[in-house]
């Protein structure tokens, strides 16, 4: 009877043993990066992002150097695959996924947001900025700050308004000196109502296309020319159809980036983090870039014949002057807003 004691005894020390390693091995910290939230190591996100811009344009590259640098710092919980070109939805379209909750970042001019904030459009509006540097100080005043609360109350959540590719100007095979000299000429632009608006008051006669047929509709004669920046120029090869750049440099040309809010709400916070933060810093570098190649892209194009010319600017801007006034749902005195911070803006920067 002792004996049969003794073996109860070490039966139960070796329970009391198992039961408390197996509630220790309970209490440990599941795996995962630092930081991570509970739950967030199975945490897995594809977003599809789209653009207008061709595989040479340095906003793809920009974009594809985005999207890998998020898979890697989020251990590929979060990945985004690139469309160049409108392989899908694009433009108001791509806006429009955003706006439903699709799992879908759309990459547009600011213009398109106007069609849900209206002052976003005169934030791009014609004949504003003299410098990238102007934009950018722009984009971060509290009075766009206003504008990006607004949209998210649209469902838009603004991850950056910064991409920054360069001032648009009318390519033609005409010298285009006056707003005189762009009657009867047909200029293709995108469908935004804001190039469509300010391309007629400039004198031309306002064409929407999708991009993938403007080469050959140049080539046919369906236009004659188009409107858009030197990396545009060089990065289609437009040269090759085209030859004269009139510098009006009408619009300076930007895209932002866009997710909608309850996509993005339902992203745990370390990762959220990490994808403003990559978006922000592709932004500034791509800015950087092309201040710095531009001088080399216009003597590029100048070895392929391409003339540029200077342009009557003040005549421009008298003609496209209307636009703040009667573009529709624009905020009244929005341009005096807009002004006034750029006073500031050129203070700060010594223009």
């Amino acid at each position: 009877m002792k004996e049969w004691g003794k073996k109860l005894s070490i039966v139960l020390a070796l329970l009391l043993l198992m039961t408390a390693a197996l509630v220790g091995c309970g209490s440990e910290p599941a795996t995962g990066g630092e930081g991570e939230g509970e739950g967030d190591d199975d945490y897995k996100l594809v977003l599809r992002l789209s653009h207008v811009f061709s595989p040479e344009e340095q906003l793809t590259k920009s974009m594809d150097a985005v999207a890998e640098s998020i898979y890697e710092k989020t251990n590929g919980a979060i990945e985004i695959q690139t469309f160049p070109q409108a392989q899908i939805a694009a433009y108001k379209d791509g806006v429009e996924q955003v706006v439903r909750g699709a799992n879908f970042i759309s990459v547009e001019d600011p213009s398109y947001i106007g069609d849900y904030v209206p002052d976003f459009t005169a934030m791009v509006g014609p004949m504003l900025y003299n410098s990238y540097d102007e934009y950018v100080a722009m984009t971060d005043t509290e009075l766009v700050a206003d504008m990006k609360r607004q949209a998210e109350e649209k469902g838009i959540k603004i991850l950056s308004l910064d991409y920054v590719f360069g001032f648009r100007n009318v390519i033609t095979d005409k010298v285009i000196e006056t707003p005189e000299d762009l009657r009867g000429v047909r200029l293709r632009v995108p469908g935004s109502q804001l190039f469509i608006e300010t391309l007629n008051a400039m004198g031309a006669n306002s064409t929407p296309l999708p991009w993938g047929e403007t080469i050959s509709a140049m080539q046919q004669g369906v236009v004659d020319g188009i409107e858009g920046s030197e990396f545009t120029n060089i990065g289609n090869k437009i040269y090759e159809v085209k030859k004269n750049v009139a510098l009006t440099r009408h619009f300076l040309g930007a895209c932002g980036v866009y997710i909608s809010t309850e996509v993005w709400d339902g992203i745990p916070a370390q990762y959220q983090q990490i994808i403003q933060e990559e978006f922000d810093a592709g932004a500034e570098y791509m800015v950087e870039l092309l201040k710095g190649q531009h001088s080399d892209v216009v003597a590029e194009l100048e070895s392929h014949g391409v003339q540029f010319n200077e342009v009557d600017r003040e005549a421009f801007v008298e003609a496209t002057a209307h636009i703040y006034d009667t573009f529709p749902g624009l905020t009244p005195g929005i341009y005096d807003k807009l002004q006034a911070e750029l006073k500031i803006i050129r203070e700060q920067l010594g223009e």
